[in-house]
């Protein structure tokens, strides 16, 4: 299972590719303007270099197929590892399975994202997806069952012999991670405060304290001994 970062914040991209957890970053309109890329461009190239090899994923931002290819070909022109976020359906409903399997044929890599269905993740393969977002936060909103939603779509893809990996995103809670990890996800994107929660467990905190506190006093009368030997 691989993490990736879900974010456009430079400083938080460092802090966990240094701990050495970090396999990628995905990113968004959305997140770009949450974390100051108001240049998505200069961004994202600045992201792709600090990452590279690992993978970065960007989004177009268009309803109309011919702009998704033409913006995605801009993209990938940015740096090698930019894989390109394409949306399962526009905001019509209408399918972009076509950009996403002419993309392919192109060998640019494709995250076929905002998917919320079976059906979505069977035609994202079949097109030749690279990645398939599902977003199980979305799906549990909705009052379905997100991980059993990962777990089948995994299972099916490895049946079938596609190599298309599932991307689980809209993480809510630190729990999701776990969910959807015991789901079989391929990769799951964090957000960094989730990741952090995830690590973080106030017993440990505690422990840690605790075996401080002891190892001063052990200290401390180590040295009280050794003065007491030399009198």
């Amino acid at each position: 299972m691989e993490l990736f970062l879900d974010t456009a914040s430079i400083q938080e991209i460092k802090r966990w590719l240094a701990f050495g957890v970090l396999d990628g970053v995905t990113t968004n309109p959305s997140i770009m303007l949450k974390d100051g890329g108001y240049d998505m461009e200069a961004r994202a190239k600045e992201i792709a270099q600090i990452i590279a090899p690992r993978p970065l994923s960007v989004e177009v931002y268009s309803n109309d197929p011919q702009e998704m290819l033409e913006q995605a070909r801009t993209f990938v022109t940015w740096a090698s590892n930019i894989v390109v976020k394409i949306p399962v359906l526009n905001e019509h409903g209408v399918p972009c399975l076509g950009v996403v399997k002419t993309l392919q044929e192109e060998d640019i890599r494709v995250n076929m994202t905002a998917c919320m269905s079976f059906g979505q993740v069977v035609g994202g393969a079949k097109a030749g997806a690279t990645y398939i977002s599902i977003f199980g936060g979305r799906v549990s909103d909705e009052g379905h069952d997100a991980p059993r939603l990962v777990r089948e779509s995994v299972e099916w893809l490895k049946t079938w012999g596609y190599r298309s990996k599932i991307i689980v995103g809209s993480i809510r809670a630190a729990a999701n991670i776990q969910e959807a990890a015991l789901a079989g996800a391929h990769v799951i994107t964090v957000p960094p405060q989730f990741l952090e929660k995830f690590l973080d467990h106030q017993n440990t905190r505690a422990t840690v304290r605790q075996f401080n506190l002891d190892a001063q006093k052990t200290l401390a009368k180590m040295q009280e001994l050794r003065v007491g030997a030399k009198r």
